[in-house]
């Protein structure tokens, strides 16, 4: 490893311990600094656990700002904007306000996609060459509908979704049940689905923890309960981190800090819009429920997810507007364990689940920030957003490849900071 370009990695959630992974086998010299005391314990730990190019549809649309409106301070609702939020949301907000018209999201949905499809490419490679068991489901995903406008406006997203190449097919109430027998009680319940067959599911708290070990046998020195204090620069280039311990001399630094980026970034003259939108999920055991579901699905009425992780199943949805806030709200948490014991009033444990929240770093146009800065040897992985997991491996490979002098792989249109 003599000579080999030494790159220091910021950030131990899934996209920075992919990240690592990627540099590490582009003959780099790995060092990755995480404030926590392993891998994947913030947004990747306990999140809906879809990876899902079909959810490439960004949350800015043009009727989104009329439904947080219509929402606002009501805890029963898929969008929870709180009024303490709001003064720390303006710069933001103008930024996806902006973002909330036709052209924009069809223009954001086509580069959501592009990085997503992509992304589940290299996972696909990831897994082939390192056999990382992340308790994968390979079903699809079922987006179902409570009504027929519902169904209506989310098959034209379908539609255009199909001419990027996404395939996926219309079911009616009875097809739904015939491809997730468990709805067969929910037949009068539901207007029908759409099925998109190449998405998967899986842990990706499970996958980042085993990527770290593979990373830690290829070299990577994985420095754990480590705080950034500092990103040092020397005549317009970085040229080293500073954290709690001491310094890390590196030629190039890579920041994955999800919600912590933008404060990190902010003394170095660069503002990201990068806003902490709160996710809940509840995770329940099978047990010995012998009817439990299979295929992951995506309700629309409710704004949650149900997914089936091995011998788990996992709740999840909602996003709620409230700052640094971690506080786990039991009315929030209660409206999902009472959406599922609604959908499955057969299911046969008694436990209450776990519980879990996180903070998902969203940008206004629900793309992340990849590549160069304009520090030299400074480069950005941060941003993902809801779909983190779904676009980890290709943000990776990306960085990996412009850190290491070659061709990103895809087309960055909408992606870089110098792009927006």
């Amino acid at each position: 490893m003599a000579g080999a370009r030494r790159v220091v990695v910021l950030g131990g959630g899934v996209v920075g311990v992919a990240s690592a992974w990627f540099l590490a086998r582009s003959g780099c010299r790995v060092t990755l600094i995480e404030r926590r005391e392993g891998a994947g314990l913030e947004t990747s730990f306990a999140n809906g656990g879809l990876v899902t190019p079909s959810m490439s549809d960004p949350w800015a649309s043009p009727e989104i700002p009329g439904m947080i409106l219509k929402w606002i301070g009501r805890e029963d609702s898929p969008f929870l904007l709180r009024i303490g939020a709001l003064p720390g949301l303006s710069f933001w907000g103008l930024k996806f306000l902006r973002q909330c018209n036709q052209e924009r999201w069809r223009r954001n949905t086509r580069n959501i996609l592009r990085l997503s499809t992509y992304s589940h490419e290299r996972l696909r490679e990831l897994v082939r060459e390192t056999g990382v068991d992340y308790e994968s489901n390979p079903l699809g995903t079922l987006h179902l509908f409570r009504d027929s406008l519902s169904m209506e406006k989310t098959s034209r997203t379908a539609e255009m979704l199909a001419e990027l190449g996404v395939r996926s097919q219309t079911l009616d109430p009875a097809g739904c049940a015939a491809l997730e027998s468990a709805l067969r009680h929910q037949v009068d319940r539901i207007a029908g689905g759409i099925h998109y067959p190449d998405d998967e599911a899986g842990d990706a708290h499970l996958f980042t923890r085993r990527l770290a070990a593979v990373c830690a046998s290829e070299g990577v020195e994985l420095r754990y309960g480590e705080t950034v204090e500092d990103i040092e620069t020397e005549g317009g280039r970085f040229s080293a981190v500073r954290t709690g311990t001491g310094h890390v001399a590196a030629d190039a630094c890579l920041v994955a800090l999800g919600n912590g980026s933008a404060a990190r970034l902010r003394p170095l003259g660069m503002r990201l819009p990068i806003y902490p939108v709160k996710g809940y999920s509840v995770t329940f055991p099978v047990g010995g429920w012998n009817d439990a579901p299979v295929v992951p699905f995506a309700d629309d009425g409710f704004k949650a997810g149900i997914v089936r992780i091995g011998d788990r199943i996992r709740v999840a949805g909602t996003a709620e507007f409230a700052g640094r806030d971690r506080t786990l709200n039991p009315k929030r948490i209660a409206n999902l364990r009472n959406y599922f014991r609604g959908l499955f009033p057969h299911y046969p444990d008694r436990s209450d689940g776990e519980a879990w929240t996180g903070l998902r770093p969203m940008t206004p146009d629900g793309i992340p920030y990849l590549g160069p800065t304009p520090i030299g040897g400074l480069y950005l992985n941060t941003g993902h957003g809801h779909l983190g997991w779904t676009m980890a491996c290709g943000s990776a490979s990306i960085v990996a490849n412009l850190i290491c002098g070659r061709d990103a792989g895809i087309d960055l249109d909408g992606m870089t900071l110098q792009g927006r």
